[in-house]
């Protein structure tokens, strides 16, 4: 049976993977169909598609995980393909089946390629058939506690729990002893079921000090199989990667092609067809060990595009519609060096919390030469906390890892965010850090350098509130006279006839707050020059971002960008008067659990609330012994960002 001529492609997906397909399609000649849910009706990748179908509700579980509702939105929209992007339905193979009943092209693998690397317990048996080294583990079908704490026992803590059908960090967690497992577990569980919608569990050895090497395969429907290289993506934390690049440092010729060369046979083993990702740990002794496949495209394909010159997207559309590979492993380049960083809206200072809010302020780095920006949200978009948080992706190439590591750090230095907390600040300390700068990578970079990449929280300097109330004072529209522009009357400056002029002023940026006086003299040292705030001192000039959106200044210091607004004392009595005695939400969630009852006695660091927010759960504890005096909130609620949810009495 013949394949329909492919002319419109549905993306089953959102945010930046969502525009980043719809980008490649369109160039392609293609008509584009985004799905969205009703809270994404306005986002980006909505905006974008030449087509967009409202699949309801708000939960990825009412929307983007309903197979009936995007097949009959790919069906009413004359689509003849669908693109799962990653994560949702990426990787599910009775998606892929649905898809291909109802005689749509399913841009992905076969069903019975998902099924064999889709389960991580089924993929490791099936590596160990084909001699390919395992980490130790126990990947059976029993999901009971007993049988992983038996397992645990004979494995050797630490041992790390995975979701069988996940990724992503979903449903992971690291056990250090086993004391911890039968918390873990649950946890993990709820995790993997809420993301995936399976809770089975696999337990493995925690390998200390590990590199997480991958290999990009493709493979097309005549047989033909190759491998794209490999990325390093041993910068991670909570298991989800944060820095990736390729190739990765310091690897031997030999050992890439050992690699590429396993990766392929498993492919091949699995019939399988499309872009995929083969994971391994690699040790430092040049040893590797098979994790998972995942029968996708990853997040971080962009560095693969940088160093082969190919488009991923553009091979699995032709892949998809029966044509041969276009190279053979010979011809596939390796030109160079890509680094890529995950930009996401958390706040690192506070255990990496989702943020949720409106990008008030959003501007990306300005594009060039070896400058990639993946991203799925603009300026005044909303980031809900159905989600996950990330915003989109940084792509630096260059002739060497040196020069690729100074173009990304020049590009997040460019970059503008305000409205809600994000990791740039943390991601530029990483690439700054002269550990990563010397290519020495594993897991467990970030803990390791956690002091450097996670300063404790300073006051804000003298210098800066300074520094913000120059800004503020000439930022401010004045009430000029259009007839004398040059009046002393049409100044903000504080004059006082006979005296220095002075201006005073009350500014408050996230928990702190000043009174600032400013004399003004004749030779100012600060002048803002659109948006850069200039600063002369001693013939040297410092320059700063200061940008204004809706009464509230954005100025960068320090690498981080700050809101500063004036001080309301009202509504700060208001807010510590509301907060005082209760336990409020960290972020915008759903309640998973509550923990504790009315009138129960609970010692610090009790875990009295389990929110989830961005399909990760998040615990709210006791932060001193107490009594439980009032519960606000209940099982399956949804809460906002510093709603009270517990009063705890001492």
């Amino acid at each position: 049976m013949s394949r329909p001529t492919l002319t419109t492609l549905l993306v089953a997906n959102r945010g930046e993977i969502a525009c980043r397909v719809m980008r490649t399609a369109k160039a392609m000649g293609l008509t584009t169909v985004a799905v969205h849910s009703a809270t994404d009706r306005d986002a980006r990748h909505s905006r974008e598609a030449d087509v967009r179908i409202d699949l309801g509700g708000s939960k990825a579980a009412d929307s983007y995980l309903v197979i009936d509702k995007i097949i009959a939105a790919a069906k009413a929209s004359g689509a003849q393909a669908i693109h799962p992007g990653y994560g949702f339905l990426s990787e599910n193979a009775g998606f892929a089946r649905a898809i291909e009943a109802a005689g749509l092209i399913f841009l992905g693998p076969p069903a019975s390629a998902i099924d064999a690397m889709g389960s991580k317990s089924a993929a490791k048996a099936l590596m160990e058939d084909a001699g390919v080294p395992l980490v130790p583990g126990y990947h059976g079908q029993d999901q009971d506690l007993e049988t992983f704490r038996l397992a645990a026992e004979r494995i050797g803590y630490p041992v790390l729990l995975k979701a069988s059908a996940g990724g992503g960090g979903k449903g992971m967690k690291v056990v250090d002893e086993q004391s911890q497992l039968a918390d873990a577990l649950a946890s993990a569980q709820r995790e993997a079921q809420s993301s995936f919608g399976d809770a089975r569990m696999l337990v493995e050895k925690y390998v200390l000090k590990p590199r997480h090497v991958e290999i990009q395969v493709f493979a097309d429907q005549h047989g033909n199989c190759l491998y794209l290289n490999e990325r390093d993506c041993s910068i991670q934390r909570r298991h989800q990667k944060v820095v990736e690049e390729a190739p990765a440092p310091g690897l031997p010729a030999e050992l890439r092609r050992a690699m590429g060369e396993a990766a392929v046979r498993a492919a091949k083993a699995i019939g399988y067809v499309g872009a995929g990702t083969v994971e391994f740990l690699l040790d430092a002794r040049g040893e590797f060990f098979f994790m998972e496949m995942n029968t996708r495209l990853q997040v971080e394909h962009p560095v693969t595009e940088a160093i082969t010159g190919l488009d991923l997207v553009a091979w699995q559309i032709r892949v998809a519609c029966g044509e041969p590979l276009p190279i053979t492993q010979e011809q596939v380049a390796l030109n160079g060096h890509a680094i890529e960083v995950r930009l996401y809206a958390e706040d690192p200072a506070n255990e990496f919390l989702p943020a949720t809010g409106r990008l008030t302020l959003y501007r990306e780095s300005a594009p060039g030469d070896g400058r990639r920006v993946d991203s799925g949200v603009s300026e005044g978009d909303e980031v809900s906390p159905f989600y996950d948080p990330m915003l989109g992706k940084l792509i630096a190439w260059g002739q060497d890892r040196e020069q690729a590591r100074l173009r990304l750090l020049a590009m997040l230095d460019e970059f503008a965010i305000g409205g809600v907390k994000t990791n740039i600040a943390f991601l530029r300390r990483i690439l700054a850090h002269p550990a990563f700068a010397a290519a020495e990578l594993d897991t467990g970079f970030i803990p390791r350098h956690q002091q450097v990449l996670l300063p404790a929280a300073q006051a804000l300097p003298a210098a800066f509130w300074e520094a913000a109330a120059q800004a503020w004072l000439q930022g401010h529209a004045p009430h000029q006279r259009a007839d004398d522009s040059g009046s002393p009357w049409a100044r903000r400056n504080g004059l006082r006839l006979g005296l220095p002029a002075r201006s005073s002023l009350h500014l408050v940026s996230g928990g702190d707050d000043q009174a600032v006086a400013l004399e003004h003299s004749a030779t100012p040292t600060w002048q803002l020059d659109g948006e850069q705030l200039c600063h002369d001192d001693n013939g040297v000039r410092r320059r700063y971002l200061a940008i204004r959106r809706e009464g509230t200044l954005f100025l960068r210091w320090d690498g981080e960008m700050h809101a500063v607004q004036s001080f309301d004392p009202i509504a700060a009595a208001e807010a510590s008067h509301s907060n005082q005695g209760g336990l409020a939400a960290p972020m915008n969630g759903s309640i998973v659990r509550v923990l504790v009852a009315l009138g129960q006695a609970v010692e610090a660091g009790c875990p009295l609330v389990v929110l989830e927010a961005m399909k990760m759960e998040h615990s709210v504890r006791a932060p001193h012994a107490g009594t439980v005096r009032t519960l606000f909130c209940q099982e399956g609620e949804m809460v906002s960002e510093g709603t009270v949810l517990v009063e705890l009495a001492e």
